[in-house]
């Protein structure tokens, strides 16, 4: 009787792997299928839960990140992002970037030239989206880090990692700045993250990362949780015009 249950979970145990890797596979084409698209566009929203919708003051409203819209064609993104009443324009096709001032298109470098603090702004624009990637290239990078993902219907969960979950926290990780390996910082603690696809018609439509953390910071205890939302439209029907200042800009 032993044996025979031994073997009943085995096999179960297989079917459901057997099961779970083939989910794999039909969320990695339906991502293929996004990007073979060529085109399309999305809008990125991040919430905080318990933070956002928790007594906020109308002051932090100010300066809170609004969502970015996105749209990527012929090899070039471009992205539209608010942060309080401001609203910045990016370009980006390949390693070249541009952002978009009351003079028109300018390309930004990370050894930008110019005045100190014009060059640390156009600095910070180089080094903030260097290593940017289209949501078709992040869903895929997000897809290698989960295990056990489960389907139900046309959505696909799994949970991540504690340390891939980390590395998606605001402070989270080493290597960021201050040092190589990070120096004194506290871990984050609480940390896990669990991240979500939603596919209609073989394409990938949406993904969702939902993570939840806290850091010691200055004696107090720092909330880092938040929910980033990717939610992806007319692929393969995107356009993206450029006037000849963008043009130029991409170009230099």
């Amino acid at each position: 009787m032993t044996k025979q249950l031994i073997l009943t979970a085995a096999l179960l145990s297989g079917l459901l792997a057997y099961a779970s890797a083939e989910d794999k596979d039909a969320l990695q084409a339906a991502i293929k299928q996004l990007a073979e698209k060529g085109s399309y566009g999305w809008t990125s929203t991040t919430t905080r839960p318990g933070v956002d919708d928790n007594g906020d003051q109308e002051g932090r409203r100010r300066w809170r990140s609004g969502p970015t819209m996105g749209k990527t064609a012929s090899g070039i993104v471009h992205l539209q992002s608010t942060f309080g009443d401001r609203t910045t324009e990016t370009l980006i096709k390949g390693k070249k970037i541009a952002v978009k001032r009351d003079e028109g298109w300018i390309a930004v470098e990370e050894e930008a030239s110019g005045d100190g603090g014009e060059r640390r702004r156009r600095g910070g624009f180089a080094r903030r989206y260097r290593d940017f990637k289209a949501p078709a290239a992040q869903a895929e990078e997000l897809l290698g880090k989960c295990a056990g993902l489960k389907k139900d219907g046309d959505t696909y969960t799994a949970e991540l990692s504690k340390e891939d979950a980390t590395s998606l926290l605001s402070f989270g990780g080493r290597g960021r700045r201050g040092g190589d390996d990070g120096g004194d910082r506290p871990e984050p603690t609480g940390v896990k993250a669990t991240v979500t696809f939603w596919v209609s018609e073989g394409v990938l439509t949406k993904f969702e990362t939902s993570v939840a953390g806290a850091i010691a910071f200055n004696g107090n205890e720092r909330d880092l949780s938040r929910v980033t939302t990717i939610q992806i439209k007319d692929a393969g029907a995107t356009t993206i015009d450029l006037g000849d200042d963008a043009k130029k800009a991409l170009e230099d």
